[in-house]
């Protein structure tokens, strides 16, 4: 660095560029492989794959799963306003994609109820029919469908790239902890709060209605007043084939459920409801005879890649980060929790981008949003699952699907799609009996829920989802705003100092009190902290001040007084002298110079003891003078036993007036809670300092953490009025060094219950 001249800027650019390079850039082949395996996680563990082990496991679990893919995309993709053949798209490519760069080894990506009633929110709002009318023959007008349908699935791939590239770009800042915003309560309120969006969405394929589309808020309420209003007009051929279906998926769930011990797969009855309905509405012809609504065509083969249309980004922005956040908040909390259970870890950045690759890759292929299912998790993990490899194999049989046997399933009513959906939210609609649980454990967690439950069902989905985002972070900064704050007390025998109003049995430290908050001291309760340190202490800070200063002023008015009579007499004096015949003069000026002395002495104590009484006017504390009118007995038998009182000491009137009127000489704040200290702390606490010591009361800090001394170092806390030596480790040593210091003699512990008895007596 010595010989480049650094006024040369080219010569500096190098410089920077080579130390760069050398000092980041570099990679080791050690730190090549580090790095390809953490973002490509794939190539860690599909070489050390165990056949023996896994293979039949995965085989079975892939077909399990394979095979819900084909009924739950289908069905979804209505949930998204989208064509069936869409969500088998999305049940092929984002799992192709996730085998490659996830870590969970169980859950299920593809279709979901929740992300799919997002992306249907976006698309018939910004696509609605009645975009689309064309003038039809007869003068009647008609929704050219190909065209609105051509269009949704332009918007919903837009969303969906947008969503995947926030979500890669969180992931690769290592912003995985985003989700800890989202608390369990939310995520189970949004996620049974969106059920009942679905389940609304799809009551008009249950009775064959039409009813008008409304969005923003209130939009689920007006659906529903409308539904009410269009059931006069309900078509019961669909409405039958609805419960048929119904039934025989809700049974046959709950034989999957009592026996999934004893069945060694779980009974396919999705897919066999949908192959039964499709042969029984082909050969019957229900479509001709009743006009029931089927899927229609389903192209076969797969699409090749098409590009998103960028114009419709700025539309989309806060519905793709809510997308992106949401699906993300459920992949992880899945895969966490099957992680813990079987023993393997979920890196959170690694699945951000995982998952964001997933929506991206997905949405160049004509695919919508994606996260993972909590029923298809279920079953890959129940039916012998143990690597992604079962995903690879359910992506093979939906491409198959798409591939060879999509065009059959043509004739399936989507009434019976509707009925799927609705069976796979029971799950959903159990997170219900969340609210009696969380009564009794956590109110403000129960708060949480309802308020994301409520705002959810009348603001929607993405307005919803930012209510609720808001309120659960007031509740932390409430919960901060408004600590629990004690006085500490000692158990007897220990150095352990607990809250004096929830453990009866400790001993309170007279004339030293223990102060406590429940949680960080900063700029939002630093203020309320000083105020419940003088109320919890009995020490009004602005009173004893304010005496303080009357009293001086007082003083210092009488001393002025006292020397102006004093010159006054003096005056006189000297005047008596001139007087006076010779012989006598030196005796008068040595009685002059006598009163004089006996004056001024006489003004230093009444000084004296107007300094020292003035501030404890009024108030006499029982601790430090003994009551001469308590008998020996009842010193024995009542509230002043042996137990209760384990020092008593005389006090002189000097050291009864430093305890400022409360009775109180120190005080201890233990701070241990705090975890950082920011300006207003620190100021909050010099200003402690300095008031507190004015009055004469002995401040001390207590149970620092490391870092919180090295803030109050740098922000220049510690200074000779405020030395280090205030500073302890824990409160005990606090307590031993106030102790040591005034020799013993200000001591006291007196138990809890003894206060309670004798303010009662009193």
């Amino acid at each position: 660095i010595g010989i480049v001249d650094l006024y040369d800027s080219s010569a500096t650019s190098s410089l920077i560029v080579v130390f760069f390079w050398n000092g980041c850039c570099r990679c080791s082949g050690p730190r090549l492989k580090h790095i390809l395996l953490s973002w490509i996680p794939v190539l860690g563990w599909l070489p050390r794959y165990s056949f023996r082990e896994n293979a039949i496991g995965d085989l079975i679990s892939g077909c399990s799963v394979g095979i819900m893919h084909l009924p739950q995309g289908m069905a979804y993709a209505l949930l998204a306003s989208l064509r069936p053949v869409f969500g088998l798209y999305t049940s092929l490519y984002p799992v192709l994609v996730y085998f490659i760069f996830g870590t969970s080894r169980h859950i299920s990506i593809g279709t979901f109820a929740v992300i799919s009633i997002m992306i249907g929110s976006v698309t018939e709002r910004l696509a609605p029919d009645s975009n689309f009318i064309v003038n039809g023959t007869n003068g009647t007008e008609i929704v050219n469908l190909d065209e609105r349908d051509a269009y949704r699935v332009q918007i919903a791939c837009s969303l969906t790239v947008l969503a995947g590239i926030f979500q890669i770009l969180l992931g690769v800042v290592r912003f995985g902890f985003v989700v800890t915003y989202l608390s369990e309560p939310l995520v189970r309120g949004y996620t049974t709060g969106s059920a009942c969006h679905v389940c609304v969405s799809q009551l008009k394929y249950l009775f064959g209605v039409a009813p008008s589309r409304f969005t923003g808020p209130l939009s689920l309420i007006y659906t529903l007043v409308d539904l009410c209003k269009l059931l006069p007009q309900t078509k019961l051929p669909e409405l039958v084939v609805s419960l048929v279906a119904l039934s025989v998926l809700i049974v046959v769930k709950e034989v999957n459920a009592c026996y999934r011990q004893k069945l060694p797969l779980p009974i396919p009855i999705e897919l066999i409801v949908i192959i039964a309905a499709t042969i029984i509405t082909h050969f019957c012809g229900l479509t001709d005879k009743y006009y029931i609504d089927v899927v229609g065509e389903i192209p076969s083969g797969l699409k090749a890649p098409r590009a998103p249309d960028a114009t419709l980004f700025s539309k989309v922005l806060g519905d793709a980060f809510a997308v992106a956040i949401v699906g993300y908040a459920i992949n992880i909390s899945l895969g966490k929790t099957f992680a813990l259970k079987h023993g393997y870890k979920v890196d959170s950045n690694q699945e951000l981008v995982a998952l964001g690759l997933s929506n991206t890759v997905g949405g160049f292929f004509q695919c919508y949003s994606v996260t993972s299912s909590l029923s298809r998790s279920l079953v890959q993990e129940s039916t012998g699952g143990k690597t992604q490899v079962a995903g690879l194999i359910s992506s093979i049989i939906v491409l198959i699907t798409v591939l060879k046997i999509g065009s059959l399933f043509e004739d399936l009513p989507k009434a019976v799609l509707s009925t799927i959906v609705f069976v796979n939210l029971k799950g959903m609609f159990k997170q219900f009996m969340d609210v009696p649980s969380l009564w009794k454990t956590n109110k403000v967690d129960l708060l949480v829920w309802l308020v994301t439950f409520t705002s959810t069902i009348l603001l929607n989905l993405d307005l919803g989802l930012a209510v609720s985002i808001g309120f659960s972070m007031l509740t932390v900064i409430f919960r901060t705003q408004l600590p629990h704050y004690s006085i500490l007390g000692n158990v007897p025998g220990t150095d352990l100092y607990l809250d004096t109003e929830k453990y009866k049995e400790v001993r309170i430290l007279l004339r030293i009190k223990i102060f406590r908050s429940s949680t960080t001291i900063y700029y939002t309760n630093a203020e309320m902290y000083l105020e419940v340190l003088q109320e919890k202490s009995g020490i009004e800070i602005g009173k004893l001040l304010t005496a303080k200063k009357k009293q001086q002023a007082k003083q210092k008015r009488k001393q002025e007084k006292e020397k102006k009579k004093a010159k006054k007499e003096e005056k006189k004096q000297k005047k008596a002298v001139k007087h006076l015949p010779n012989g006598t003069f030196s005796l008068k000026e040595s009685e002059i110079n006598k009163r004089k002395v006996s004056e001024e002495t006489n003004g230093q104590r009444q000084g004296n003891g107007v300094a020292a009484n003035g501030l404890s006017k009024g108030r006499v504390n029982w601790a430090y003078q003994p009551d001469t009118t308590i008998s020996e007995s009842d010193s024995d038998t009542g509230c002043h036993g042996d137990d209760s009182i384990t020092q008593v000491s005389h006090h002189s009137d000097e050291e009864k007036g430093k305890a400022s009127g409360s009775g109180t000489h120190s005080i201890i704040l233990d701070i241990s809670t705090t975890s950082f200290v920011d300006s207003v702390t620190v100021k909050t606490l010099k200003n402690i300092f300095r008031d507190f010591g004015e009055v004469d009361l002995e401040i001390y800090l207590a149970g620092c953490q490391a870092c919180v001394v090295e803030q109050l170092e740098t922000a220049g806390f510690f200074s000779e009025s405020i030395p280090k030596s205030r500073l302890f480790v824990t409160v005990h040593d606090a307590v031993l060094h106030i102790l040591n210091k005034l020799g013993q003699k200000d001591f006291m512990l007196v138990s809890q219950a003894f206060m309670n008895d004798c303010s009662l007596h009193s």
